[in-house]
This record gives C-alpha cells, sequence and structure tokens, in this order.
C-alpha cells in the first residue's frame, strides 16, 4: 500500500491510497483511527465491516468510524484501487455534527450528487483546480452525510462467483462507458440473462446497471470540464451522451449547477462553491 498526505491541518487531512493487492494477497484486520470518507476513484476492492458485505468500485465510497474494525478484500479485481481519503478531528465532526449512526454506515455506491464531488476533489488533488483541498473535503462530507440521513441500504447476500461477476461487469461498464451499452450486452458480459444480472447487479452494488454507467459517464464529464477547456457539446459527446441537453440536465441534477458553472468552479469560482454549501446546509 503506498500511502501519500496530501493535505495536513489540525481538523482535516487528505491522503491519497495506492493499493496493488489482488487475489492472492492475504487480507488482515484493521481498525479506522478517525471519522473518513474515501472516494474510489479506480479499480475495486470489497470490505467487511460491522457484520457487513459491501463491494466498492469506482465512484463509491467507503465510510470509517474510529474504532470500528474492517477486512479489504480483493478477490474479484487483481488491478488494485486508488482511493482519495478525507480524515476529519473530533472537533470537525462536532461541527458537521455527524458522530451518530451515519458514519457507522460502512459505504455507498457510486451517487449521482457525489461522484461529480469526488472527481472535482481528484482534480483538485492533482493540480487542475483553483479551490481547495480542504473546501471540497468540508462539502463533500456535508452532501454525503445528508445523503446518508435519509438512507437505507440492505443489499442481501450473493454468492462469490455472482459477486465477481457483477464486479468484473461493473469494471468493464466503467472502461466502456462512452459507447453505447445496454442491459443484454452488459449481462451477456457478465454471462446471466438480463433479468437475473439486474437483480443481482443491484443486490452487490446497490445501484442497477444503468444508473452506475450513467454515474460512470459523470465522472468523466466531471474530470473533462475541470481539467480541459473543450466545449460542453464535445464533452457529452466524448463521454457517451447522445443528446446534449439531456447531458445538461443529468449534470445538473448531479451536481447542482450547470456543466459551464460547475467548470467555473473547478477554475476557483468560490462564490458558487459557497452558494452550493449554503444550499446543501
Amino acid at each position: 500500500m503506498q500511502v501519500s498526505t496530501l493535505l495536513r491541518q489540525p481538523l482535516l487531512s487528505v491522503r491519497d491510497y495506492r493499493c496493488d493487492a489482488g487475489p492472492s494477497d492475504r487480507p488482515f484486520a484493521e481498525c479506522f483511527g478517525e471519522h473518513s470518507i474515501s472516494y474510489v476513484r479506480r479499480g475495486s476492492f470489497g470490505c467487511h465491516a460491522r457484520g457487513e458485505r459491501h463491494e466498492l468500485v469506482a465512484g463509491a465510497f467507503l465510510i470509517g468510524h474510529p474504532g470500528d474494525e474492517y477486512l479489504c478484500t480483493h478477490d474479484h479485481h487483481a488491478g488494485g484501487d486508488e482511493c482519495l481519503s478525507f480524515h476529519f478531528a473530533p472537533a470537525l465532526i462536532d461541527r458537521l455534527d455527524g458522530r451518530g449512526a451515519r458514519w457507522r454506515a460502512g459505504a455507498l455506491p457510486p451517487l449521482p450528487g457525489l461522484v461529480v464531488l469526488g472527481e472535482l476533489a481528484q482534480a483538485i488533488a492533482e493540480g487542475s483546480s483553483d479551490v481547495g483541498l480542504d473546501e471540497i473535503g468540508l462539502l463533500l462530507s456535508q452532501r454525503l452525510l445528508d445523503l446518508l440521513a435519509g438512507r437505507t441500504r440492505s443489499c442481501g447476500e450473493a454468492r462469490a462467483c455472482d459477486r465477481r461477476r457483477v464486479v468484473e461487469a461493473a469494471l468493464w461498464i466503467d472502461a466502456n462507458a462512452a459507447q453505447p451499452i445496454d442491459l443484454e450486452t452488459a449481462a451477456a458480459q457478465a454471462g446471466l440473462s438480463a433479468f437475473h444480472f439486474q437483480r443481482m447487479f443491484g443486490r452487490v452494488l446497490g445501484v442497477t446497471p444503468h444508473q452506475y454507467l450513467v454515474r460512470a459517464r459523470l465522472r468523466r464529464a466531471a474530470r473533462l470540464l475541470a481539467d480541459a477547456d473543450g466545449a460542453v457539446t464535445d464533452v457529452a459527446y466524448e463521454v457517451g451522451f447522445g443528446d446534449v441537453s439531456n447531458f445538461v440536465r443529468t449534470f445538473g441534477r448531479a451536481a447542482g449547477m450547470s456543466p459551464r458553472a460547475f467548470r467555473h468552479v473547478a477554475r476557483g469560482g468560490r462564490k458558487i462553491l459557497q452558494e452550493h454549501s449554503s444550499a446543501d446546509a
């Protein structure tokens, strides 16, 4: 495991985690030392925590509560994973009003309002934006806690072979998100019927195949808007949206702002970011 500290402040720190573990590596129990949220930007891994098992793929979030034991596994993917992780001091947790059960959710699947912020955070970490890592960390934590407050998730158990098929299918969808993908095509990739594939995908990952596809496209769009100066129309087509107006509506619902406004935020438009944060409060 390679760990790099990108930001260290009294109340908040940000770390970059790169793990190259695979199915042949033996997992071992660890313990969360702080309240944390980790954005999975690449790869996949499993996590056992508080009696539940989660499969995390690109766009998902791992949520840490201090003192909780967890076990990370790489049964279904040999390529490892990469995460951008925000760690919060107790004094900041008091201000966020997040000491309750929300910090014990374990994980969240890729959700529209989170994946675009996750990609903006990654762009900031790579120096592609003038927004501060502490700013995006606070906004991300507020959005995540708000979502957890009204969310219940029970995915149920699935056989190991089905978990493997779903994770591999999600990795394939993520790698080919710019191409037209329908349910039948994705199901065939997993070797399952469309009905069984959709049911199993939702049980393992907490989202439908189509939701995951759209959110993979949104993640790529967020990065392109943050990193490059291409036209919004070009971004829409490049990530796989066949209709620009649909892209603008979908991105706007996810980010709470238009693609152009999001690009302005990524360039350091703090007024829009502050208004966005106030609207979430």
